[in-house]
């Protein structure tokens, strides 16, 4: 299992002009050890679930009183078995009714009505860049003061998933972004908004910085 957490946000199957939904939440999914605890504990045949990790503030998710460790079980009557499939059922649901999740807690399950929000634009970013099959982070610092400096400002690739578009492109952990399609980006938060602005259904044209070369690579259309 990939140790990386995950905002919240991604797709529904087919791209539309509406806005993505979100939740804001942090979320992973179950370990092997976990799914065997949860089948004992909940009588549940065979143990399924994503674990929400960090619960942000100022999100629905707060708003619903969601909490850190909650284990999410279904969107409203499907059951969720995996991040990816409660990611494209959160964005592809509407923002202007309630929706229901159904968590596990200490004390049994429980229903969660929550009223979904669109996605806020540096989100909207990171999630196009997973719809690709990549996640970003911020450039670790080299150091402040006199004669110190920053790592490259723009968004360094941290995760490349297996068959993805961007591992068939040859992306590599470690990639700087310098250019999204014809845009340049020397800020992280310019390199969201031109991810956002790329949208996840047409090819993606990345330049990259690796080591002391700049390479350019496009990523199909998920």
């Amino acid at each position: 299992m990939l140790g990386v957490l995950v905002v919240l946000v991604l797709a529904s199957t087919a791209v539309d002009a509406r806005p993505w939904a979100w939740l804001g939440v942090r979320i992973r999914d179950l370990s092997e050890q976990e799914m065997e605890e949860i089948a004992a504990k909940h009588g549940i045949r065979e143990g399924f679930g994503v674990v929400i990790v960090e619960v942000l503030e100022g999100t629905p998710a707060a708003s619903a009183g969601l909490r850190n460790g909650d284990l999410v079980v279904a969107f409203e009557d499907r059951p969720v078995t995996e991040t990816r499939l409660l990611q494209r059922l959160i964005a592809a649901a509407p923002t202007d009714r309630e929706s229901r999740l159904t968590v596990l807690r200490p004390d049994g399950r429980r229903p969660v009505p929550i009223r979904l929000v669109a996605m806020p634009r540096t989100v909207v970013g990171e999630r196009v860049a997973a719809e690709f099959g990549f996640v970003v982070r911020d450039p670790e610092r080299e150091g402040e003061g006199p004669g110190r400096r920053l790592a490259a400002a723009a968004l360094a690739v941290a995760v490349v998933l297996r068959g993805s578009p961007a591992e068939r492109a040859g992306l590599e952990v470690g990639d700087v972004i310098v250019q999204v399609n014809e845009q340049a980006v020397v800020t992280r938060d310019a390199a969201r908004e031109a991810l956002a602005d790329a949208g996840a259904e047409r090819p993606l044209r990345l330049t990259v910085r690796r080591g002391d070369r700049r390479l350019s690579v496009t990523l199909a259309a998920p």
